[in-house]
């Protein structure tokens, strides 16, 4: 590759990141319009701030299951490396069209001298498989629709599921895949944590408690459909839409909308978060 169309790359991939960040500043600032600030004391806005930190930080999650997937497809990275990317990139996924961050990614690797190729199975790997994790949690969501499911005996079946999915990843493709799905399994579970922790902000925890297991996997499923929708940058609107269906029944509508509100507007905080700190980072090379 030229040394022309490898800072061609870098322009690009950086470019994305850029871009992002600017649709990250016009959601932050619609979502600002739509908080009752005074509503909340100093105390509860840095518990806010906490939670925002906590989802931010779990992006680390996804790096590093990206970066298992990568040997997966035969390709050895630097650690650093591989963080930096996934953190720069991934505020491209605000941008409308919901494959930026894919593509920023993608010309990212190719400037580091990572071929094209094992480069997107190691995306549609990550993809496919936090789909397949994604899914697992509608089980914890099912007595929200359905009464007659038993919550204990779901988390039972689910957490059944996960360990079949560690098993058919470990011995049906490879370890570094079974390790990237506990990767990917322990981010949708502190997503759904950190959603739980906003509802725990206007409806206190202890009210919650009994319900947190359906509303971690209710987060998930609507994380999940939000993940799908072609076209929906970062899954707004889808995900807002299947947390008020999923949660109407459990939630005071009121609550559960600013809960809502509040949610996103600390997820893409914590995303902006995490783009600086990588940003901020020194470079690294691609392949080791």
């Amino acid at each position: 590759m030229s040394e022309r169309l490898r800072k061609s790359l870098h322009l690009l991939g950086a470019a994305l990141g850029l871009a992002g960040v600017l649709f990250v500043a016009f959601r932050l600032h619609t979502y600002s319009q739509s908080i009752e600030v005074g509503r909340f004391s100093k105390v509860q806005w840095f518990y806010w701030l906490g939670l925002a930190f906590i989802y931010g930080a779990g992006n680390l999650l996804l790096a590093r299951a990206w970066w298992h997937q990568l040997k997966y497809v035969g390709v050895s990275t630097e650690w650093s490396w591989a963080r930096r990317t996934y953190g720069i990139s991934q505020l491209g996924k605000y941008i409308p069209g919901n494959v930026f961050h894919l593509a920023g990614r993608q010309a990212l690797g190719l400037a580091a001298g990572i071929p094209a190729r094992p480069l997107a199975q190691s995306m549609a790997w990550e993809l496919g498989l936090i789909a397949m994790v994604g899914a697992s949690f509608a089980i914890l969501a099912a007595p929200l629709l359905f009464t007659v499911v038993d919550l204990r005996a779901g988390v039972l079946v689910f957490l059944a599921g996960v360990c079949t999915l560690w098993w058919l990843a470990r011995y049906a493709l490879a370890a570094s895949m079974a390790t990237a799905l506990l990767w990917q399994f322990a981010f949708l579970a502190v997503s759904g944590a950190t959603f739980a922790g906003m509802l725990s902000l206007l409806i206190g925890f202890e009210s919650l408690l009994s319900l947190l297991p359906a509303i971690v996997g209710a987060y998930v499923v609507a994380w999940l459909a939000g993940l799908l929708t072609p076209g929906a940058p970062a899954g707004i609107g889808v995900r807002e839409a299947v947390l008020l269906y999923l949660l109407s029944h459990a939630v005071a509508p009121a609550d559960l909308v600013t809960a809502v509100v509040l949610g996103r507007g600390a997820t893409v905080l914590g995303d902006l978060g995490f783009y600086l700190v990588c940003a901020a980072a020194r470079p690294a090379v691609g392949r080791s």
